[in-house]
């Protein structure tokens, strides 16, 4: 905690109301943001964390309540008035000019006089004293768009600081971060916080929230609902997350590997740009074993999955499921070859939201539930009465459209049509992403019990959390290829390392050589 005096006042918000139509995304919000302190913002996706702070930095105006600074009203009608006020925020996704140097982008919006930035000498200047002073490492001479996500992300951080940022407010920092890149951004926070700088940190990773947090905040569903210690354990904070008592450990028996089922040889496939984004790609996955392909977002994960699916072609290599070759199959070929697919955004890939729910459970399995051409309604909902019950779906009726549930109940009927036929492959790409910790339990007990059932389950994920619970064995994937393949009981430093480039021989020698 720090020590330092700090003159900058207390950041007050108080009744804080926010509403998008019938929905009331921050309910009468009060909180107090104060320098020389990390303040966490915990909450599941959708909680309303980030609409709260997009109200704080000018880009949403609030319905209801009042934001002071001191005693002073904060009358932000935009970001450059929040910025004024010394308000700064990285955003979940970047705002950076990708062909602009680094010292280019500290420059855009800034008038004469503002922060210092006259010009591209000045910026330069400043880059290097920030960068030597919170030992961020940055060439202001770079391109933005030849940066790692990592060091992109300290751009943004560097030009919230040179516009004289006190409050800096970073948006789910750590989401595309390797292991060791979140921990150079902890010591980051903290030098910030002990300069005198109040640090809101908005997450769900509960971990993380431990590790760095003086203050914490628990959000749901638009409101606080608490407030919390970092002494608090992982269990207590998902509990108020949630709102019940949920479990934050797979429990599962060692895995018995059978035959393989599917076989991936050298295969290679483009982007949608023509970029190679998998390169001469193998790897096996054999019945009742869980896969888990692991890596920061971006090396050719969401390519690779949808040419499993069908949907981009494979220019080089082969892809066969139980032997037969579904290379150049499509999807509804892959399909009926006994590939359950859950997708990455389920939104525009997993469901129709205007739809029913009994309508969305039997979407890719039309067949079975036709006569003759006419579909048979009963069945139809009597498969849906089923499948609600098994998979714990909370809705009001079977009828009602599938965009009216949450995050959660929407990724259960997404699994429960998947895990509805025989399978040979379950292919779940970010399987709980925007899911809130109770159902992520739920889920990954039924992608459990699929494995023990024979299934191949591969699995692409970039929750730390989730890979480690949930695999057999974990496949690191960089840049489309795959780095190594490790037992889930890898320490985290390796497959940070790993996640970077770095051969598992080499990132074992390089943690042996840093005495860890």
């Amino acid at each position: 905690m720090s020590t330092t005096t700090h003159s900058a006042p207390v950041l007050h918000l108080e009744g804080i109301t926010k509403r998008f139509g019938s929905l009331t995304a921050n309910d009468s919000i009060t909180l107090d943001i104060t320098p020389g302190r990390i303040h966490c913002l915990l909450g599941e996706n959708g909680a309303g964390k980030s609409t709260l702070m997009n109200v704080l930095f000018g880009l949403l105006e609030a319905d209801e309540g009042r934001i002071t600074i001191g005693d002073q009203p904060l009358l932000a009608k935009g970001p450059k008035e929040a910025m004024d006020a010394g308000i700064g925020m990285v955003h979940q996704h970047f705002m950076l000019i990708p062909v602009f140097t680094v010292a280019e982008n500290m420059v855009l919006g800034s008038e004469p006089g503002r922060a210092g930035l006259l010009s591209i000498s000045d910026a330069r200047a400043r880059v290097r004293e920030l960068s030597e002073r919170y030992k961020l490492d940055v060439d202001p001479d770079a391109l933005v768009e030849d940066l790692p996500v990592g060091l992109q992300q300290r751009v943004e951080i560097l030009k919230a600081l040179a516009g004289g940022a006190r409050y800096l407010i970073l948006d789910e920092p750590t989401a595309v971060l390797t292991p060791q890149e979140i921990d150079e951004l902890m010591a980051v926070m903290r030098a910030l916080r002990d300069e005198g700088r109040a640090i809101v940190f908005i997450t769900h990773k509960l971990r993380e929230v431990k590790e760095v947090a003086d203050d914490i905040t628990v959000i749901r569903r638009g409101k606080v609902v608490g407030q919390a210690t970092p002494d608090a354990s992982e269990t207590e904070l998902a509990s108020m997350m949630v709102g019940r008592d949920v479990s934050l450990q797979v429990s599962k028996a060692p895995a018995r590997p059978g035959e393989p089922r599917l076989v991936l040889d050298g295969v290679t496939v483009a982007a949608p740009s023509g970029a190679v984004a998998v390169d001469d790609l193998s790897l096996t996955v054999r019945g009742g074993e869980i896969v888990v392909i692991a890596g920061v977002q971006g090396n050719g994960q969401t390519e690779l999955a949808e040419a499993l699916l069908g949907t981009l072609p494979v220019a080089i290599g082969t892809v066969t499921l139980d032997g037969v070759d579904i290379t150049d199959a499509p999807p509804a070929e892959t399909l009926r070859a006994g590939l359950g697919y859950v997708p990455e955004d389920r939104r525009r890939d997993g469901f129709v939201g205007e739809f029913s729910i009994a309508q969305n459970l039997v979407i890719n399995n039309l067949r079975e539930f036709a006569n003759r051409g006419n579909l048979r309604l009963d069945a139809i909902e009597a498969n849906a009465i089923e499948r609600i019950e098994e998979f714990d779906i909370r809705t009001s009726s079977h009828t009602a459209p599938l965009n009216s549930l949450s995050g959660g109940n929407q990724q259960k009927v997404v699994l429960a049509r998947e895990l509805s036929r025989d399978l040979s492959l379950l292919l779940a790409n970010q399987p709980t992403r925007g899911v809130d910790v109770g159902a992520i339990e739920f889920l990954h007990k039924r992608i459990v019990a699929e494995r023990d059932a024979g299934t191949a389950v591969l699995i692409i994920s970039t929750e730390l959390e989730e890979v480690e619970s949930l695999a057999d064995s974990i496949a690191v994937m960089y840049r489309g290829r795959i780095v190594g393949i490790v037992p889930p009981d890898t320490p985290r430093e390796v497959l940070g390392l790993m996640m970077a480039g770095v051969s598992y021989e080499d990132a074992i020698a390089g943690r042996e050589g840093s005495g860890e």
